[in-house]
Formats: structure tokens, C-alpha cells, sequence
């Protein structure tokens, strides 16, 4: 008998209104200023649990965050993802690593070679001149005589092209005679560029030559 009016209690406790109301006139003073007081408390403690968790999370994603923002823009004009951007210490690491490289590299040639002198450091010339021998050998240009010339047209576009975009990225910042030197090679390479297409398009008018006569 004494557990039925427990299992009573609870059912009114669950279903009826009524008594629920009473039970929660003597139960709600604590109850009620508590869920009163757990929203002002909740808050203040849901920063206390959540900046370890927010901190962490931003760490995590606001860490590569500047990278993606600085980068936005290379990567959309590059078309490709570009990996983390090292560190300065990294860079300056690696660099340091490269001259020693390259220092040993040249002693071993050296060595080999005693009457070669000192290779000359790489200077912006040396870059625009690399570029116009590429967009020349691509227009078919230092061929052995006799042989037919080999044209990769789409690339020699592809390396004007790049020497355009080295125009205009360091204008402003190059020497007379650099930009003179890096304007000349443009204006060459583009001349060698014109006439090259202008005869590919002359051929291309031309009707099909027919097939020279079998041999009985």
C-alpha cells in the first residue's frame, strides 16, 4: 500500500496539471529563481566553458585564415592552390641552404674545370634574355641547318606573354636600362611573333596540294 500512492504520486506528478501546479507553487521558488538565475549564469558561464572551445576552434581555423585571405587573390590569378606560406624563419632557413648548395656545386665544377672562372651573378637581364631565347627556339629560331624548323607557337605566345606580365608587375621599379633592354626584347619577340602567324595563315589559305602520282 505504501508503494501505490508513490506510484500515484508520480503519475499526477506527470499527467495532472492541477497538482503539478501546486507542487510547483512549493518547488517552484527554487526552481523558478534558478532557471531565473541560469540565464544570467548560463551566459556567463558559457563563455567561461566556450572561449577554450572557440579559442581552440579559431586557432585552428583562424591560423591559416590570413594566408587564405593574403592569397585569395594570387591563387585566383595563378588558378591553382598554393600550399601554406612558410614562415620567415623557414624561408630564411632554406635560402641559406641554397647559397651553401649552390657554392659547393660551383667548387665541384670549379675543380673539374680549373681555366672556368667564377660563374656571374643572375641579374634581371639575365632573366629577360632567358625569356626571349625561350619565345625564339619556340618560334623555330636556332635550328640545325637543312632541318626543318620545330614551331611550338602556343608556347612561344605563352613566354611573350609572361615577359608582358613581367612588364607591367615591375614598372616603376626597374633601371633605364633595364626597362629598355626588357621593352626591346617585347618589341622583337613580338615582331618574330607577327610574321610567324602572318605565315601560318598564308599556308592555311592555300589549296591542299594534291598527292604526287604513284609509281606504276
Amino acid at each position: 500500500m505504501s508503494d501505490t500512492p508513490k506510484f500515484e504520486v508520480i503519475d499526477r506528478r506527470k499527467f495532472k496539471a492541477a497538482e503539478e501546479e501546486q507542487e510547483q507553487q512549493h518547488t517552484a521558488p527554487p526552481a523558478e529563481t534558478t532557471p531565473a538565475s541560469k540565464p544570467p549564469t548560463e551566459p556567463a558561464s558559457a563563455p567561461s566553458a566556450g572561449p577554450r572551445l572557440v579559442v581552440n576552434e579559431s586557432k585552428t581555423t583562424q591560423e591559416p585564415a590570413p594566408f587564405d585571405a593574403d592569397q585569395a587573390g594570387a591563387e585566383d590569378d595563378l588558378g591553382m592552390d598554393l600550399p601554406p606560406l612558410p614562415s620567415a624563419e623557414d624561408r630564411q632557413l632554406q635560402k641559406s641552404a641554397y647559397d651553401a648548395s649552390a657554392q659547393r656545386l660551383e667548387e665541384l665544377i670549379r675543380a673539374q674545370n680549373p681555366a672556368m672562372g667564377a660563374q656571374p651573378p643572375v641579374t634581371f637581364p639575365h632573366l629577360v634574355q632567358q625569356f626571349y631565347l625561350s619565345a625564339m627556339i619556340q618560334m623555330g629560331a636556332g635550328g640545325q641547318d637543312g632541318q626543318r624548323p620545330r614551331v611550338d607557337i602556343l608556347g612561344a605566345k605563352g613566354t611573350i606573354d609572361l615577359l608582358t606580365v613581367l612588364a607591367e608587375k615591375t614598372k616603376g621599379n626597374l633601371t633605364e636600362a633595364e626597362d629598355r633592354a626588357l621593352q626591346t626584347v617585347l618589341h622583337e619577340v613580338r615582331i618574330a611573333f607577327n610574321e610567324l602567324v602572318s605565315m601560318i595563315n598564308l599556308q592555311a589559305m592555300q589549296p591542299p596540294q594534291p598527292p604526287p602520282p604513284g609509281r606504276r
